[in-house]
């Protein structure tokens, strides 16, 4: 896609200095820009790159003052960090401007769908899926029987939504994931052998919901894992059967929870954090990364560690860890004495 620059003035409703009738097609760092491209300059350290980027336009603030000259057209505008977001959303959305039925592809009869659907080739759509307006569902997508997808949703290449999952507007499912597998559910038999448990609940994602590459949602074995309105799980996150996490909560890559546990909104929790299940992370918690939680979380806790415990706790705790060949020399030296 190529635009000029006075096309990306207007929609940013800036100004230009330099020649306007200038064409990029891609966006680029502003020390990695080549001919064609379009960079941005907010932060300050970032400056001498504006007299050496071979970047075709590089958007600045208005009251940028140009030290030196520069090859390069000029977009000025009020803002140009918040600037540049809104040419990344704007171009994500050129470029997922894709409408209609790709062949090979099979969409089951009893399907309903609504304007502006995209299914890109190689795609399954089972029996009584409910599609709404304006979805985009890439290559090599799976959808089960009785799957509900929502206004302006976008499910990427090799995702698996199985059977009688629920998903909200707006949801985006990155590619790889698996959403709606069976839980982790089997009983023990006397012999030592393991009987599977059917798990015959499903997933319900609501509103907003963002799900990173390779991330699992498991079923449930009876009800829903419910995933609120706003939640963004990073990559290759496992989410068990049984698991609700509440509106607005944010969780980094490699972290697994385990099945049944309850965590509230706007909680923080950071990569590699493992846990258990059966228990409750109330609203407003903070874990840091690699934590190990066992127990019980209340309000606005913020915890690291494993078994995890309070932060500035940890923090005294760790000086004192990482100082204990010292401190014991200094104990045998006293108790030679």
């Amino acid at each position: 896609m190529k635009f000029n620059i006075k096309q990306i003035a207007e929609i940013l409703e800036g100004t230009i200095e330099g020649d306007s009738s200038v064409e990029v097609s891609k966006l680029s760092k502003i020390e990695e820009g080549t001919t064609g491209s379009l960079s941005f300059l907010s932060n300050a350290k970032y400056t001498p790159y504006l007299y050496t980027t071979e970047a075709s336009a590089v958007i600045v603030n208005k009251d940028f003052i140009v030290e030196q000259p520069v090859s390069c057209s000029l977009i000025r505008v009020e803002d140009s960090y918040n600037a540049f977001s809104k040419l990344l959303e704007f171009y994500q959305m050129a470029k997922m401007n894709k409408q209609g039925i790709e062949q090979p592809s099979f969409i089951d009869e009893t399907v309903t769908y609504g304007d502006g659907l995209y299914l890109a080739a190689f795609s399954y759509v089972g029996v009584n899926v409910k599609i709404g307006d304006n979805v985009k569902i890439f290559s090599n997508v799976n959808i089960g029987s009785n799957v509900t997808i929502g206004d302006n949703s976008i499910i990427h290449a090799g995702a698996n939504i199985m059977s009688d999952t629920v998903m909200g507007k707006n949801v985006v499912i990155n590619s790889g994931c698996v959403i709606g597998a069976d839980g982790f559910g089997f009983a023990p038999n006397k012999d030592g052998t393991f009987k599977k448990v059917p798990q015959i609940g499903n997933v319900v994602l609501e509103d907003n919901v963002d799900v990173g590459a390779l991330t699992t949602i498991d079923r449930a074995t009876l009800g829903s894992t419910i995933i609120k309105a706003g939640v963004k799980l990073d990559n290759q996150i496992q989410v068990a059967h049984n698991v609700e996490i509440g509106e607005n909560t944010v969780i980094a890559a490699q972290t697994g929870i385990a099945g049944s546990t309850k965590i509230g909104k706007n909680c923080k929790i950071g990569g590699q954090v493992g846990i258990a299940g059966h228990i409750v992370i109330e609203d407003f918690v903070n874990i840091q990364a690699q934590s190990g939680i066992g127990r019980r979380l209340k309000e606005g806790e913020t915890v690291q560690g494993s078994p995890a415990f309070d932060f500035g706790d940890w923090n005294r705790s760790y000086v004192l860890f990482k100082n204990f060949r010292k401190i014991e020399s200094r104990i045998s030296t006293l108790e030679k004495k």
